[in-house]
């Protein structure tokens, strides 16, 4: 299977819609391909039917079988690309770095880094008991070692 033809595929059928773009694209064992793709408003599943389809087409089966499977990413998928981290401004947001693990709010995002909001319960300065407190922090990409959105319910 020709690598670089399958890439140049799943391009031109990303490029079909500018909020689409591609997360992953693997070539598994077997002959199998995966592709993930998302949105900046999510992505549908004609979406990727369409780009499965677009793929597809271009070979002939009876030469050359192969599986391939576009998705989108599940829950459980890290965000990887920058456009993730916009999509996904104003929910909360796990990011693991080398030195700590932190959950807040993503309040924004530029070249360089990502910012979150959290509320903590830290002790009064003075006297008994704890007082509610705003952390802010800014975190480098090149620092994430994974961040995921937290769902909750």
């Amino acid at each position: 299977m020709d690598q670089n033809l399958v890439k140049k595929l799943v391009n031109e059928a990303i490029s079909d819609n500018e909020s689409l773009f591609l997360i992953e694209l693997s070539f598994l064992v077997g002959n199998r391909i995966k592709v993930v793709v998302d949105g900046d408003q999510g992505i549908s599943i004609k979406e990727c039917m369409r780009i499965s389809r677009h793929v597809e087409h271009s070979f002939d089966r009876e030469e050359e079988d192969f599986g391939l499977e576009v998705t989108s990413p599940d829950i459980s998928h890290p965000l990887t690309v920058r456009r993730q981290y916009l999509k996904n401004i104003n929910r909360i947001l796990k990011v693991k770095t080398e030195e700590e693990e932190l959950e807040g709010t993503l309040i924004s995002i530029n070249e360089k880094e990502i910012s979150l909001r959290w509320k903590t319960r830290e002790p009064k300065p003075i006297g008994k008991g704890k007082v509610t407190v705003e952390k802010n922090a800014s975190i480098a990409f090149n620092s994430i070692k994974e961040a995921k959105v937290k769902i909750t319910y």
